[in-house]
């Protein structure tokens, strides 16, 4: 009997867990199944750390996972492309040309066979079909997207440094959620960080506002951690403004829907959340409003058997819950892992499994700063779960992408891993400065 082929489109945290661990799995099987990951970038960063590539604290050259390597490692075969679309009854999915830099076909569109596919494409911010979002905002779900804020950035403190002395950086950031507060905090740390290689001055020119809609800054967040995570924003200088609503985005500000003008060079567009746009047109497959797909509890798509979706594109509504669970990596990996397992069963021609999630808490990581997050189960997280903050805080959070190296590469290597980046860090600026 042929080997059934499993397609996996998108290595982001999800997929590319999925592909690393369902292949290892089925390397001890051969014959029994074949894994093509498909992505249209050739390398994986993990998406919490997308801040700090924005700021220039993280060198994407170090800490992406190539794809090639990692499937070689790991039993799964990669190929690059961007999925475009899908015929459901012949069971193909649609890939868009691949070009070079200057527009030049590579590989022309393509088709890619499966017996079993997995969508997991991942999300983006949403721009709510706002004036002046995508003409005049930056985004930063992709490492393309915080390399491409890093360099304007870059671009603005040297025009910064070489005007006069009252000149200031003036830097919104739109959504208070994780990403918006985590980067708030990591650019302050970055021109810290900064005036220590020389540039004193710089850290005072920074002119940053953080702008939420709702009434208080990560709403997903137990109040105490919000509250927490406020007070050290406002004391190293952002200015934080809730209940407030953007109605317009210009090249040089933001429009308030109360009237209000924030100035700002730089503007980052990081509230809301949306799958890819394509989802919504996939031949006949249910779309929830912010086009990710209808799951059933197996994963399995509500219109296909044969798809199963998983990560941020999925909208899956646990058993008495009145809405979806989050986008976070921690629902990812845990979805990875369950399907992982799963799908290898399903191949021994057992029934697929339903997937129970399991809340371990949140996190904020606010760079140098400090740390706050809240442990336990859901239950005890609706009372405000365990209150954690500091030191602890700090090696919880940076725990969370030990486990993720963990699950990639094994105990061993991220052991090396681990080495060289303390060497590393011994050894380096702690910002990009060039």
């Amino acid at each position: 009997m042929e080997p059934k082929h499993i397609v996996i489109v998108g290595g982001g945290a999800a997929g590319l867990h999925l592909a690393t661990r369902l292949g290892r799995q089925l390397k001890r099987r051969p014959g029994e199944a074949t894994i093509t990951l498909i992505d249209r970038d050739y390398s994986h960063i993990w998406k919490p750390l997308l801040h700090e590539v924005a700021a220039g604290t993280l060198d994407t050259g170090v800490e992406q996972v190539g794809f090639i390597p990692q499937a070689s490692r790991s039993g799964f075969r990669y190929w690059p492309g961007e999925m475009t679309g899908l015929d459901r009854g012949a069971r193909r999915v649609r890939l868009a040309p691949q070009l070079d830099l200057q527009g030049d076909i590579i590989l022309p569109e393509r088709e890619v066979p499966y017996d079993i596919l997995v969508l997991a494409v991942g999300s983006s911010a949403n721009d709510f079909g706002i004036p002046g979002v995508l003409e005049h905002a930056l985004f930063i779900d992709s490492r393309s997207q915080a390399e491409a804020f890093n360099t304007a950035l870059r671009a603005e403190v040297m025009r910064c440094l070489a005007g006069p002395e009252e000149m200031t950086l003036d830097i919104a950031i739109v959504g208070a959620g994780a990403t918006g507060v985590e980067l708030s905090a990591e650019l302050n740390t970055a021109f810290d960080l900064a005036a220590g290689y020389g540039l004193p001055n710089l850290r005072k020119r920074l002119r940053l506002t953080l702008v939420e809609t709702a009434p208080r800054i990560l709403g997903a967040l137990p109040e105490r951690v919000a509250a927490a995570s406020q007070s050290v924003l406002e004391r190293v200088g952002v200015t934080v403004l809730t209940n407030a609503q953007v109605s317009a985005v210009e090249e040089d500000a933001l429009v308030l829907k109360d009237g209000r003008r924030i100035p700002a060079k730089l503007k980052v567009w990081a509230a809301g959340i949306k799958a890819p746009t394509f989802l919504r047109e996939l031949d006949g497959l249910e779309a929830a409003r912010n086009n990710q797909l209808v799951v059933r509890p197996t994963l399995q798509a509500s219109q296909d058997d044969s798809i199963y979706v998983l990560g941020d594109c999925a909208a899956l509504t646990p058993p008495g819950a009145q809405r979806p669970l989050p986008a976070t990596a921690q629902v990812a990996h845990q979805q990875a892992a369950h399907l992982a397992d799963s799908l290898a069963g399903t191949l021994r021609g057992r029934a697929p499994t339903p997937f129970t999630y399991r809340e371990q808490g949140a996190l904020v990581a606010l760079g140098r700063y400090n740390a706050f997050g809240s442990l336990g189960r859901t239950g005890l997280l609706r009372k405000g779960g365990l209150f954690i903050q500091g030191w602890f805080a700090h090696l919880s959070y940076s725990s969370l992408y030990r486990r993720h190296q963990l699950r990639l590469f094994g105990f061993w290597r991220v052991l090396l891993y681990w080495a060289s980046d303390f060497l590393r860090h011994l050894s380096r600026p702690g910002v990009r400065l060039e």
